[in-house]
């Protein structure tokens, strides 16, 4: 075995470039031409890959840091043969092009050679190194616009760097030969210019000199050479250039995205400077997934406040009326919160065969322990709600009846083995329900101070995705409001949900007399695809014993 510094192999005209992003971490396992950091200039990101395969023992580079070609990434150990050296030699950088690469220079030396004259004027797409079919990503010009000399006009990307192609000439545009989607290849015909053939000769000396590296360095950097030459030849834009901007991330990010239909440009980046991550894509996709956000095309489609949709159903469309003409209103628009929940409660009323069950449970001894543990943990700080111990009572109940606890995944049941409750929280913008993560493994103080905690953040709008997700059962409380008994409706892929009301002194009949009890509203909402009334009725009457004598729960 042997310990290998793998190095930032030759990436073009840069001095020092940043990492952005960090692929690997201490103790992976490496293949060779696998790529370990993301690098960025004002012009291309590129991913830097491993000239050697084996286990990473330790990272030189951290987020933000500076590199250049020659510094260490990291070190990898190694078994075997060490691949050839990640950095070109010197000499071969500095080497002539060789005569049979008239190709790679050819395009660049038509437009370096066009004549400074009035006219249109044909802009190609110049050396862009080993690539042959890269994609249009972003056009960053149209029709009309006044082009200067080495203005970005698009981007393009391939598996491992994404580049900016600069124009050779500057006038205004008349044509514009590509539109994203497109692959191009050196030579291509890129854009048609009405004004004066400005040859960048600069830029172009540099982007004939590029081959030369790249033919030189070893088969494992040439990806990341090619994609830094051709961005060699792709200053900064132009103030004022007209730009769409991509999501801040690397290519890879960019095509796993894709992979999952992803719009990048509503990803909330969490990396260096707002980059978005692969973390990010995947956290963002469980959020839609589980419903707790919405793509901007799943919102345009959804049924709107006004209750439209019903042509999809069959229905006559949602009355149109103007409100006005009755007497005075005042319109205002609905927050994101209730149109992302509004949409979801829609779809879930609809396409779930909900039944509920109305029961009461008798609370008095509960309430009497709940009283007296708040006195002895005054000092703590934690205050205990009714709450927290009917989130243990209902861990129980799910454990006895665990299709409760389950969701449906076509004509199949996904039984979850662990026990996440949600719990509606009442905020200023809106129903959210956070959730408490493995309820069955901690106690009713631990419960009460988490909840305390969520709902804080509820309230203040700081919930992420990942606190609202997961849940496999989820609780609303009216207790602190008022009210008797309501239909709460299931929050999918749930198959079950239950609504507590305010409880009431009522009396209740022991045998003998009636005598003052503390009675507790339960609404329980259930899937009958999944469940039916006799399992029903089973759970609130289990819930409804655990609840009168908690002791059940140790059972």
């Amino acid at each position: 075995m042997a310990l290998v510094e793998v190095q930032v192999p030759d990436i073009g005209d840069f001095d020092e470039v940043t990492v952005i992003e960090l692929m690997v971490k201490v103790g992976d396992t490496v293949k060779a031409e696998q790529s370990l950091i993301t690098v960025e200039s004002d012009k291309a990101s590129m991913e830097i890959p491993s000239s050697t395969a084996g286990v990473v023992k330790e990272m030189r580079v951290a987020l933000g840091d500076k590199v250049k070609q020659g510094s260490i990434v990291l070190v990898v150990e190694a078994a075997g043969a060490v691949a050839a050296p990640a950095v070109a030699p010197a000499a071969a950088v500095a080497a002539p092009a060789p005569a049979s690469a008239p190709v790679a220079v050819a395009p660049v030396a038509a437009v370096a050679a066009a004549p400074a004259a009035s006219g249109p004027v044909q802009v190609f797409v110049p050396d862009i190194g080993d690539f042959k079919d890269v994609v249009v990503i972003e056009v960053m010009v149209k029709p009309g616009d006044t082009i200067k000399v080495e203005q970005s006009l698009i981007t393009v990307e391939s598996d491992k760097a994404s580049m900016e192609i600069p124009s050779s000439a500057a006038g205004v545009l008349k044509e514009l030969k590509v539109k994203v989607g497109d692959t191009v290849n050196i030579g291509d015909l890129l854009a048609v210019l009405e004004g004066t053939a400005v040859a960048a000769a600069p830029a172009a000396a540099a982007v004939a000199a590029a081959p030369v590296a790249v033919a030189s360095a070893p088969a494992a950097v040439q990806t990341p050479v090619a994609a830094a030459a051709a961005a060699v030849a792709a200053p900064a834009h132009a103030p004022g250039g007209n730009t769409v901007g991509l999501p801040h991330a690397s290519p890879s990010v960019r095509k796993f995205a894709r992979e999952l239909g992803v719009p990048l440009d509503e990803v909330k980046g969490s990396g260096l400077k707002g980059r978005i991550t692969a973390d990010d894509v995947q956290t963002f996709t469980k959020a839609v997934m589980s419903g707790a956000a919405q793509t901007k095309a799943q919102a345009a489609k959804a049924p709107a406040a006004s209750g439209g949709g019903g042509s999809e159903l069959g229905l006559i469309p949602w009355p149109k009326v103007d409100f006005a003409k009755f007497g005075p209103i005042e319109r205002k628009e609905m927050g994101r919160i209730k149109k992302i929940s509004g949409a979801n409660l829609l779809r879930n009323a609809i396409m779930i065969p909900a039944v509920t069950n109305h029961d009461d449970a008798d609370i008095t001894d509960l309430e009497a322990f709940r009283v007296s543990t708040n006195k002895e943990n005054e000092k703590s700080g934690v205050k205990v709600t009714m709450l927290a111990f009917l989130i243990k009572a209902c861990v129980a109940a799910l454990k006895k009846y665990p299709e409760f606890n389950s969701s449906l995944d076509g004509d199949a049941l996904v039984y979850k083995n662990y026990w996440h409750i949600g719990f509606a929280a009442d905020t200023p913008n809106g129903l959210m329900v956070p959730v408490i993560r493995d309820c069955d493994k901690k106690g009713v103080l631990q419960i009460s101070q988490e909840m305390g905690e969520l709902a804080k953040k509820a309230r203040d709008g700081k919930l992420g995705p990942a606190e609202m997700s997961g849940a496999t059962f989820t609780i609303s409380s009216l207790g602190g409001i008022g009210g008797k008994y309501f239909t709460p409706i299931i929050n999918a892929p749930e198959v079950a949900i239950l609504g507590v009301c305010k409880s009431t002194m009522e009396p209740v009949w022991d045998g003998k007399q009636f005598v003052p009890r503390l009675m507790l509203p339960l609404s329980l909402t259930w899937d009958h695809r999944v469940i039916d009334g006799a399992a029903a009725a089973r759970f609130n009457a289990f819930l409804g014993q655990i609840l009168s004598d908690f002791r059940r729960v140790l059972l």
